[in-house]
């Protein structure tokens, strides 16, 4: 695969400065006409070897492109605040908006390479990184991202030279670090591990493109017009007509009219007296586990779900009345802002996940794709049903990472709805809680039964499960989620050792 790339590519400084006004011209047209249409965001990986060029390249493409428009990021060793959270979460929280390009330097892919170099990690887990890789690319792509992935080779004998080159010099002797010679002592096995991953991630929607680094002319020139070439491209796509995406199969309802929300007993009640006593144990013993010591060394973020006027308000403030106000977050889920809609779906989602040691509370969340989205046909079939593995993929690594993701679904019967809708709008001080929307929602009660369901049967997971919780008696209700909520911690709890420590960035 590199052979190509070592063949003494070059180009002559009299070509390169002749090339490089027009080329400089064109790429700032580009991101103009980008920033004007702000239908998508350019996201550039500039990986390779230590000594290609990776640091120059990025310094040349912001000294050819308005950087106003461009966002750097140096993704060098990961913070205290970065370890805390999945590998990803780094990367989320920096991807650029529509209408403008986020470069970075140093991937999603850096951490696992090296972890399986140096021994750290098994081939086994470099081989998941690089699927979870992949999968977050094309989610990307799904949500209108151009991915462009520069890999700058060196041949061994030219990292040597060029290495001692910069060292010699005493005015780049800075740039080279012990880090570049203790990569370079492993370079074979950095050269097979590099092969492997870039063979098995080069995709469809994210193709590697392999550029030789010796000579800083022809490299600049080659990464230049290679962008300049995928965003043109791009472009014109916008601007021809639109061809009608094929609709995703249909998800078909159970013959037999038979599902899990008819499978609940509605009709169970908490009496008042019992409920007071069951409320002062379980936020005691929720209280207690998250003073437990072994709770520094996780997470939980706790998903409401439900029918309108289902009552998740009451059982939320239920929860935060046990904890230490220091230590949890309540999200609230609205429609998105602008800034919001400018980034993929989940970015307003991942940017709240929580320190080790902390609660989030997601009032409404990342579901609504996959339930008011698909109801109101605010997206394709295509996008909400995707989004289901990506959910997925999306909570498979919050568990990866010691996070403690419970889910609760609080169901109501149509009738008990009407009543509360009713009480809301006679009562002055709960009035602001009932709009034209709730009604409007009401009117497709049978479009959001069947949502629910199919969310529940594609997304209830061993490592996620949702909770059902018959709704109708609120005090019933709000003790099963209490009860629920620290049964799920304490067994959290048990896998933690009193003596684990997290220092290993899983991929």
């Amino acid at each position: 695969m590199f052979e190509s790339a070592e063949l003494g590519h070059k180009i002559k400084k009299s070509e390169y400065d002749k090339e490089v006004p027009a080329l400089r011209e064109a790429l700032l047209n580009a991101q103009l006409d980008l920033v004007k249409l702000a239908k998508f965001q350019v996201i550039i990986l500039i990986g390779g070897l230590d000594g290609a060029g990776r640091g120059e390249t990025v310094n040349l493409l912001n000294e050819w492109m308005d950087p106003r428009y461009i966002q750097t990021h140096g993704m060098g060793d990961p913070s205290d605040e970065e370890m805390d959270r999945p590998m990803m979460w780094r990367f989320w929280r920096e991807l650029p908006p529509k209408g403008k390009i986020g470069v970075f330097l140093g991937s999603w892919y850096t951490w696992p390479i090296l972890n399986k170099v140096f021994n750290v990690t098994r081939m086994a887990d470099l081989e998941q990184s690089m699927e979870r890789a992949k999968r977050l690319e094309k989610m990307l792509v799904d949500e209108g991202a151009l991915i462009i992935k520069f890999w700058l080779h060196l041949s061994k004998e030219k990292q040597k030279k060029r290495l001692k080159a910069l060292e010699k010099n005493p005015l780049t002797r800075w740039r080279v670090t012990e880090r570049d010679w203790k990569h370079f002592k492993v370079y074979d096995q950095l050269q097979t591990v590099h092969e492997m991953v870039i063979r098995h991630t080069s995709t469809a929607e994210a193709p590697w493109m392999i550029v030789e680094g010796e000579d800083p002319c022809y490299r600049g020139l080659t990464v230049g017009k290679m962008i300049l070439k995928a965003i043109t491209g791009r472009l014109e796509q916008e601007a021809a007509p639109k061809v009608k995406r094929i609709a995703a199969a249909p998800l078909i309802a159970p013959i037999d009219h038979l599902d899990i929300l008819k499978t609940l007993n509605m009709s169970q009640v908490l009496e008042k007296d019992k409920f007071k006593l069951e409320l002062e144990k379980y936020q005691g013993r929720l209280n207690s586990l998250t003073r437990d010591p072994r709770f520094k060394k996780m997470t939980v973020v706790v998903v409401f779900e439900g029918n309108d006027a289902a009552g998740k308000g009451g059982s939320i403030r239920r929860i935060t009345g046990a904890l230490d106000a220091r230590q949890y977050q309540v999200v609230p889920i609205a429609a998105p802002t602008e800034e919001e809609r400018a980034q993929p779906y989940l970015w307003r989602f991942w940017r709240h996940i929580p320190r080790r040691g902390r609660v989030t509370i997601f009032d409404r969340s990342w579901y609504g794709r996959v339930l008011v989205e698909r109801v109101e046909k605010f997206i394709s079939d295509a996008d909400w049903m995707r989004a289901y593995s990506e959910i997925n993929d999306f909570e498979s690594q919050l568990f990866r990472h010691d996070i403690l993701v419970v889910k609760f679904w609080l169901a109501i019967t149509k009738e008990e709805q009407l009543r509360r809708f009713e009480s809301r709008q006679e009562t002055g001080f709960k009035s602001f809680k009932i709009t034209e929307e709730d009604w409007r929602n009401r009117k497709k009660w049978k479009q959001y039964e069947q949502a629910v369901c199919d969310m529940v049967d594609r997304t209830s997971t061993e490592i996620a499960p949702w909770i059902m919780v018959e709704a109708n008696d609120k005090n019933f209700a709000r003790i099963k989620i209490l009860k629920r909520l620290c049964e799920q911690i304490e067994t959290k709890l048990k896998h933690i050792p009193q003596n684990s420590s997290q220092k290993l960035l899983k991929g």
